[in-house]
């Protein structure tokens, strides 16, 4: 499928016998195949954003047992390429021809990646893209623009994943000298990394130990953390901004399944509520004290909790430890909940693709300064 914007030119619908339609009509769709879930967007471009028409989720574990064997299962390919399936079905009935489909860490890492997404487009026609922890890491900034607050003067996205953990520090106080939020686009990036520890992997990595004491758990947590701690480098850029953090100046944004089950959790939700959770504030001390409550029970009291279950239950502590391993580093007065990341990223770049917004900002700026006398 073309993944290309059409520059806002009238699109043929082959439905409506060669009529014209606006690209206010136009779906556009996007895929994330990541290590634990299958994530699908749907939607329509809107007044500065996009209004989604349908979503699709399942969680697939395609990294399940990756971190021992080095290889994704068969099992697992399998119930990746099911959900696969079902996302093509529906791109198909949509008529979705402007889309991006990406895989991330699982497929990065096992040695049959390739393989699997070549037998992905045979038996699906979906062709995705495996993209590097990089593009990761910024496209999850690209969907959480609207949860910066520049009054703040930087910030750092947390995306958590099932095999991998994405950081990006920003640097909010240029960004708000340029506009912020929505004029000035994306703030400046000063570093970025990946872990490769996701809520799968670290899992893995440190069992559960069964019928464990409250010092056994604890001592669990602790060694998790300290893997986490052992695989995070801190880029140079990163580090000329800790100053700001340690000031209480910068603030977090979290991106993720463990930060959205942390906020319900934080909540008392019975159900998980999207409208109640995308977007909320957290103190240190509330994020904290729900990833207490977490890890300090068994799987069986975590399943009990009304935005856990039982498909979570085994996964989100190793979330809360990295989570607060970050928090550890990276002292923040305020965290922000974001139910968003790459899948919204990759449709602000299909709608709005940033070739486009540079070319206007480029003009805009030439303008301004044409007017002001400063032009060369």
């Amino acid at each position: 499928m073309d993944t290309q914007d059409s520059g806002g030119r009238p699109e043929t619908d082959s439905r409506k016998s060669g009529k014209p339609r606006s690209r206010h009509d136009v779906i556009f769709g996007a895929i994330d195949l990541g290590t634990n879930n299958c994530r699908m967007l749907m939607a329509r471009r809107a007044s500065r954003g996009f209004r989604v028409v349908e979503s699709f989720s399942r969680i697939v574990r395609l990294g399940e047992g990756l971190g021992a064997s080095g290889v994704l299962s068969d099992e697992a390919m399998d119930r990746a390429v099911e959900a696969l399936g079902i996302c093509a079905q529906k791109l198909q009935r949509r008529n979705v021809t402007r889309m991006r489909a990406v895989a991330t860490q699982a497929c990065r890492m096992a040695s049959n990646g390739r393989e699997f997404l070549d037998r992905v487009e045979r038996e699906t026609g979906l062709v995705l893209d495996m993209i590097s922890p990089e593009e990761e890491a910024r496209l999850a900034v690209q969907g959480s623009l609207d949860l910066l607050d520049d009054s703040f003067e930087a910030a750092v996205v947390v995306d958590i994943g099932g095999g991998s953990t994405e950081l990006c520090w920003l640097d909010l106080a240029e960004w708000r000298a340029r506009g912020g939020y929505p004029d000035a686009g994306r703030p400046g990036i000063r570093g970025w990394t990946t872990i490769p520890l996701g809520v799968v992997t670290l899992s893995e990595r440190c069992p559960e130990p069964a019928n464990a004491s409250t010092a056994e758990r604890a001592a669990w947590y602790e060694a998790m953390k300290a893997e986490v701690r052992k695989e995070t480098h801190i880029p140079k850029g990163a580090r000329r901004l800790r100053a700001l953090f340690e000031a209480g100046k910068a603030h977090m944004v979290g991106t993720s399944g463990t930060v959205t089950s942390i906020a319900g959790v934080h909540l008392d939700l019975v159900r998980y509520d999207r409208n109640r959770v995308d977007g909320l504030w957290m103190t240190h001390d509330e994020a904290r004290k729900a990833c207490d409550r977490l890890s300090t029970k068994d799987a069986a009291g975590r399943a009990g909790e009304g935005c856990i279950g039982t498909e979570r239950a085994d996964l989100v502590v190793a979330g809360c430890a990295i989570l607060e391993t970050v928090m550890d580093g990276w002292p923040v007065p305020r965290l922000r909940v974001g139910d968003r990341g790459l899948r919204e990223g990759l449709l602000l770049n299909l709608i709005y693709p940033r070739r486009k917004r540079g070319r206007r900002g480029r003009k805009a700026r030439s303008r301004q300064a044409a007017s002001s006398g400063d032009a060369a």
